[in-house]
């Protein structure tokens, strides 16, 4: 089959409200900004964004990556603009951001992209000045080479790999990160019980599979987090990962059941630029 590009796995679509408290400290100890606290808790987000908080951990994820105030950022393929409008506000006053958009975006899909970025338009006291790039069919020039600090990717990967372009991404990566820069990658962790579609067509990505392509581009694996980890994904789902929450491709067909399972088991890995010239 053929799988849909990350915008329509990013609309919040019959996600259940929930309640998330917010710690001062992820699990491993490091402590979360206040200044990133506030603003995921910030009454000014988009309602149905901040509805997913719940399955996304955002404070934890960007704390667990690194994510610091001061850095130069890169979003990769930003979707419906969940993590945007989190990072745009936090790098505001003092950071630098660049979003890498996709070349081409199907017309069914555009009016997910326009949304966030007219809302970022609007609001310049929120959101800063952002700078747009392109990732894509031969746009591999996502920020000035050596200049970022840390380049994020949130659930995209297979759509790299369905089209024959993680090599080239992984590499755009490489070269716009500073030497010791991280790349921070989440995506739907496939099964280790069977070999991995280069394709990805059912939008499953092994984590070893992962890690060997991003190694492959020269980078170091630092880390790993579970705390994008459901056990009850069993990944054998008729539309792949979009028969579950958000995208709930079937419909009414076995809605409770989808929903009972929640959003698809996703890894979250850190990756690091080497600061010398030969990677491990």
């Amino acid at each position: 089959m053929s799988a849909p590009i990350s915008y329509r796995r990013l609309i919040p679509i019959g996600v259940l409200h929930l309640l998330v408290f917010f710690t001062a400290a992820t699990a491993a100890g490091t402590p979360t900004d206040p200044a990133l606290t506030a603003v995921i808790q910030s009454p000014t987000r988009d309602p149905k964004l901040a509805a997913r908080d719940g399955a996304r951990h955002p404070a934890e994820e960007l704390t667990f990556l690194g994510l610091k105030a001061h850095m130069t950022v890169v979003e990769l393929w930003p979707g419906g603009g969940y993590w945007t409008e989190i990072l745009g506000s936090y790098l505001k006053p003092s950071g630098h951001y660049y979003i890498a958009l996709p070349t081409e975006v199907p017309s069914d899909e555009q009016a997910i992209s326009d949304r966030w970025a007219q809302r970022m338009k609007d609001h310049p006291e929120r959101f800063g000045a952002v700078e747009l790039t392109q990732l894509g069919q031969g746009h591999t020039t996502i920020a000035p080479a050596g200049s970022a600090d840390l380049v994020l990717t949130f659930r995209n990967i297979h759509n790299w790999m369905g089209a024959g372009e993680a090599e080239a991404v992984l590499q755009a990566a490489f070269t716009a990160l500073k030497p010791g820069g991280i790349l921070g990658v989440e995506g739907h962790r496939g099964r280790t019980d069977q070999p991995q579609d280069p394709k990805a067509e059912n939008g499953y990505v092994r984590q070893d599979y992962m890690i060997a392509l991003a190694r492959k581009a020269g980078f170091t694996w630092v880390a790993s987090s579970e705390i994008l980890a459901n056990p009850k994904d069993t990944k054998d789902w008729v539309d792949g990962v979009w028969t579950l929450p958000p995208t709930l491709s079937r419909g009414d067909t076995d809605r409770a059941r989808y929903l009972a399972v929640g959003e698809a088991d996703n890894f979250l890995l850190k990756f690091k630029k080497p600061e010398s010239k030969n990677p491990r």
